[in-house]
């Protein structure tokens, strides 16, 4: 058995341009993204799927700078691109992530990658329920649900969101790992505007190289105890998240360590 963890990224953003190769503290977001993503204990490969284009290039280079395996596929059609980085990787699970998540905390991964083999799912998340800030997103599949969703996805959306395919299929078993609420659910951890990145700044500035390894629990407390950090990008919190079915047959709630 072997589980990937694919980290999607490109350089191209409407909103906030080649966003992964912005400096966070003393590396790029990418860096701090796939560092993070090499602590999942429960990962036997790292990938990094990245479009095929020229523009992408730069990105292509990070990654493999980072140390981890690239996969180069169609910038438009991202299920395409995972399933294509899952077939080299010979994977037999994966987990999404995507580069946008400099804050992903392993823990969490590994609770969830825990919860989808014991609970037998066809696809887990953490996003099914709220419960967690934006940012800590993860998902977990089969690497045999993906080639099934390349093979039959039409949509574009689906294509696109790469996922949603499999878990709206109908049949599918769904497991979510249950964040604890409270005000961290509110928060932005993600990076999809200028004010995210003067989120992430503000704590690798408040915290240090100390930020690069604070887990959810952590990040928490301190985005409570310094409550103008978490108004850096206020602004751009969201009522609801797009595309995302709540509702699973195997809940588990989040434990702290």
């Amino acid at each position: 058995m072997t589980l990937a963890v694919i980290v999607q990224a490109r350089a191209g953003s409407s909103r906030l341009p080649r966003k992964v190769l912005e400096p966070l503290g003393t590396k790029r977001v990418l860096d701090r993204v796939l560092d993070r993503c090499r602590r999942i204990a429960t990962a036997d490969r790292i990938v990094c799927a990245v479009p095929d284009g020229e523009a992408d290039d730069d990105v292509a280079d990070a990654a493999k700078a980072a140390g981890v395996d690239v996969f180069r596929g169609p910038e438009g059609d991202v299920l395409a691109r995972y399933a294509g980085a899952a077939r080299t990787a010979g994977a037999s699970q994966v987990v999404r992530v995507t580069s946008d998540c400099p804050f992903i905390d392993p823990d969490v991964v590994d609770q969830l990658v825990a919860l989808f083999r014991e609970s037998g799912a066809d696809y887990a998340s953490n996003t099914l329920l709220p419960g967690f800030p934006r940012g800590l997103d993860c998902e977990v599949m089969p690497a045999d649900a993906l080639f099934r969703a390349e093979a039959g996805a039409t949509d574009p959306a689906d294509r696109e969101h790469v996922t949603a395919w499999i878990r709206n299929r109908p049949g599918q078993r769904l497991a979510c790992l249950k964040g604890p609420g409270g005000a961290a659910a509110n928060g932005r951890w993600t990076l999809d505007y200028p004010e995210d990145l003067a989120f992430c700044r503000a704590v690798f500035e408040h915290a240090g190289e100390a930020a690069a390894g604070m887990d959810f629990p952590a990040l928490a407390a301190l985005c409570e105890a310094r409550p103008a950090l978490a108004a850096l990008n206020a602004c751009r919190a969201e009522t609801a998240r797009p595309d995302v079915r709540r509702a699973a047959d195997f809940v588990r709630d989040y434990l702290p360590r």
